[in-house]
């Protein structure tokens, strides 16, 4: 009864995951999260957040802001990144009429939540060329331990 969809000309799952990135470039930011732990397209600073078994490491898109305007903290396993990005026009300078705006200015803040193995207090974070890279380690009761066979 279901073989017709399982033969569908094509694939049926690349064409609901062609629909699905034509809505999301159509509805911009207004667009859903595509996966339970991220936010909505255009989200600022954009993340990406990996995990090795050492460590937890989350890595934060901010061009244009200065490292000394960013503030890092890990509370109760949430990892906060806030700060504030200075409008992009010379000082001194009039406020121009946009009629198109796509860089983000103003005040932010992203949060994420962190495994529950990660250990607070080893907490590493270096800012270059606009990535804010932030390394947190696992406690060492969670890493893998090697047992010897005698």
């Amino acid at each position: 009864m279901y073989e017709s969809l399982l033969n569908f000309p094509g694939s049926l799952f690349a064409e609901l995951d062609r629909l699905q990135r034509d809505m999301e470039q159509a509805f911009g930011v207004l667009a859903p999260p595509s996966s339970i732990r991220a936010v909505a397209t255009g989200a600022f600073p954009a993340i990406n957040v990996g995990s090795t078994p050492t460590s937890v490491e989350v890595y934060a898109f901010a061009p244009g802001v200065a490292p000394s305007g960013l503030d890092v903290q890990v509370d109760r396993g949430v990892l906060t990144v806030s700060g504030e990005r200075a409008p992009a026009r010379a000082e001194g300078e009039e406020r121009p009429a946009y009629y198109a705006n796509e860089r983000f200015a103003g005040r932010f803040k992203r949060t994420v939540s962190l495994p529950e193995d990660v250990d607070p207090d080893r907490v590493e974070a270096h800012y270059r060329d606009g990535v804010l890279c932030i390394s947190i380690a696992r406690r060492q009761s969670a890493q893998p331990k090697r047992i010897e066979i005698k």
